[in-house]
């Protein structure tokens, strides 16, 4: 059902079953997937939203993005399937440099989080309260970004990554770990997290090494990446590796001694 009170836009494609609030905007080049439920006065626009998504009342999706580089030129916004937008949420499109922002599929974006140009935001992640992403910056799969967040742009946070409230990050962030603080630090490992998602015990335990002569071996990074490299890694172990040779930024590195037996 469509509210009477609702603009839509003539080119927009929108599903038969899709639900829209009273005064919503549906702006030009948007496209809504079957189930959807738009609440009231939302506005979207140069926006791609796939079926079952549930964005609740006074989010922002597709404007234009936060860049004084950008002059109105034809970019977009995707969200995958089954994504849920709480409140007050803004989520800009892409400017010329990627030509979008991506957010995946079974994601909640709890009320007042806003997401910049050209992000690049993974499937099953959450993102609490306030958090911020600037113009970017990526995010791995069912990673947790807690309330009142900040991410510098152009940073990079892994998979499964667990970010504390208020933390504040300008360093990427490597998969499977946890981080705290301003500027944010590592304080172990999302065990948690790797757990829920199915992780095998002897996964998790080369992982753990892996940390270990990462971080708390006290050798320098490309000696610890080599060191690893003669081990022939599992593809978690691997994705570490290749995260932490692909950062622009620097990683984030542990901000404190934890016990190895603790991870």
């Amino acid at each position: 059902m469509i509210h009477k009170t609702a603009i839509i836009n003539s080119n927009a494609e929108i599903a038969s079953d899709v639900e829209i609030g009273p005064y919503a905007i549906i702006g030009e080049k948007t496209k809504i997937g079957a189930g959807t439920i738009i609440g009231a006065h939302s506005v979207i626009e140069y926006a791609e939203i796939g079926s079952n998504c549930r964005i609740f009342s006074n989010t922002a999706v597709g404007t234009a993005p936060q860049d004084l580089k950008y002059r109105n030129e034809p970019t977009r916004i995707i969200i995958g399937d089954n994504t849920t937008i709480r409140e007050f949420v803004s989520l800009n499109r892409g400017t010329t440099a990627t030509g979008k922002t991506v957010i995946g599929s079974n994601c909640l974006l709890m009320a007042y989080v806003h997401v910049a140009h050209d992000c690049s935001i993974g499937n099953g992640v959450i993102m609490a309260n306030a958090a911020t992403m600037g113009g970017h910056v990526e995010v791995g799969d069912n990673a947790v970004i807690s309330a009142l967040v900040a991410v510098h742009q152009f940073t990079r946070i892994g998979r499964l990554v667990m970010l504390s409230g208020g933390s504040m990050a300008s360093q990427d962030i490597l998969s499977f770990t946890q981080a705290q603080g301003d500027r944010a630090r590592l304080v172990g490992l999302n065990l948690v997290g790797m757990k829920r998602n199915g992780f095998t015990r002897e996964t998790m335990e080369e992982i753990k090494s892996a940390y270990r002569t990462l971080f708390l071996s006290g050798l320098p990074m490309e000696d610890a990446l080599d060191q690893l490299e003669a081990t022939s890694p599992g593809k978690e172990v691997r994705e570490m590796i290749d995260f932490i040779h692909n950062s622009k930024r620097g990683i984030c590195r542990s901000g404190r001694k934890e016990d190895p037996e603790d991870l």
